[in-house]
């Protein structure tokens, strides 16, 4: 019989891990497995966990092994590379549930890291770096090229949502992580991004439209390729003016690469209107349908064509800005099934790479469930309709 190994770990340290994950006592016990009183002899160290149980802390609590050794419970981290907001939301103020989105994400990410070395897998080559001295429409077109995105295969998109996944793979394909948020504000939030290699991460929410989740996608995945960091704001309203710099080109590669200016210049309304010329919201309609971009791209793009005033743009920005602080209001929420909650936040790869490890015994059923945040009675259907196993 083998004997148990004691975890020699400060409590300090298991009550930080629990209370930054946001668990209550309660919460953690069921997802550790152990009964309330054990939980708390643990924090007030009066007894301490086996190693195997220190394992189980750190995939419920969301943080490395090596964490729980620290001499003490490290200063709360401002981990975010980007983070795509709205103007009056401060890094500070942070909601409990972006926070966790973001532990999320660095946990997934190293998750994938270990669980490549374990399969002895190649790891996914990391994108190049590019330069903000770059021009920005040949930027995006070779940004495009990367992606394997041509005009016929955009045009031929039939809805929203094939477009979303199109370009949610091809940016996968290269190497970055995509997630997805389930439970954060899209008034606090609309994406952020990791920019540490391998596998940087960029993550979206999942409460934007589908149009404006290919546009951050896009933003977050040029700030990749910058491997710039810091915060940034859905306005361009930063005070500083090197981060401002850095926003503008960020949102101009990104409509390019979504409306680039060859394409758009040979679009029968821009080819029929001057700058002095009137562009009803139906024409700019059709452009955006057609691209499956939204309306702010498309003035943006035509603003850079030199086919409207800057006047022009400003109202109409403030027109679309008007109406999507009204798409953000708190309304009846929509909750996916679990199943699909767990495909939306993890993405494909993750996925994939889980039920790989799972397959070929590196890890066990427990933690299966415990990488996809998902009760074990649903496993089959995550299966079943990422991999087409049945």
């Amino acid at each position: 019989m083998s004997q148990r190994v004691e975890a020699l770990v400060e409590p300090g340290l298991l009550i930080w891990a629990r209370k930054t994950s946001h668990l209550t006592i309660p919460e953690a016990a069921r997802k550790v497995g152990v009964n309330e009183e054990r939980l708390r002899s643990w924090e007030v160290g009066e007894t301490r966990p086996s190693i195997k149980q220190l394992r189980k802390l750190g995939t419920v609590y969301k943080k490395p092994i090596a964490v729980f050794y620290l001499p003490e419970p490290p200063e709360d981290f401002a981990p975010l590379n980007d983070f795509r907001r709205f103007a009056d939301t401060k890094a500070s103020e942070l909601s409990p549930e972006l926070q966790l989105e973001i532990r999320h994400a660095y946990n997934r990410r190293e998750i994938m890291i270990e669980l490549y070395q374990d399969l002895d897998y190649e790891m996914p080559e990391s994108p190049s770096e590019v330069n903000l001295s770059d021009e920005p429409e040949n930027l995006a077109l070779a940004i495009r090229n990367r992606l394997g995105m041509t005009r016929d295969r955009q045009l031929k998109f039939s809805e929203d949502r094939e477009a979303l996944n199109w370009w949610q793979s091809a940016i996968e394909r290269n190497g970055v992580l995509v997630f997805q948020t389930i439970n954060v504000k899209l008034s606090e939030m609309r994406g952020f991004s990791i920019g540490e290699v391998p596998l940087p991460v960029v993550v979206v929410n999942n409460k934007d439209s589908q149009r404006g989740r290919i546009f951050t996608m896009l933003h977050e995945f040029v700030h990749i390729l910058l491997r710039n960091y810091g915060l940034c704001d859905l306005y361009e309203e930063s005070s500083v003016i090197e981060k401002q710099r850095v926003e503008v080109f960020c949102n101009r590669v990104a409509g390019a690469i979504m409306v680039p200016e060859e394409y758009l210049m040979l679009e029968e309304p821009v080819l029929e209107k001057t700058m002095d010329t009137e562009w009803s919201d139906k024409d700019i309609g059709k452009l955006a349908d057609k691209y499956r971009a939204s309306r702010e791209v498309i003035v943006r793009r035509l603003l850079i064509c030199d086919r409207i005033s800057a006047e022009f743009y400003r109202i109409k920005r403030e027109q679309y800005k008007r109406e999507y602080e009204e798409f953000v209001r708190p309304r009846k929420e929509w909750f996916p099934l679990p199943h699909h909650t767990a495909i939306i936040s993890a993405g494909s790869p993750f996925i994939c790479l889980v039920f790989d490890s799972y397959h070929s015994r590196n890890i066990t059923a427990s933690d299966l469930s415990d990488f996809l945040d998902i009760k074990w009675k649903h496993i089959g259907r995550i299966e079943q309709e990422v991999l087409g196993i049945r």
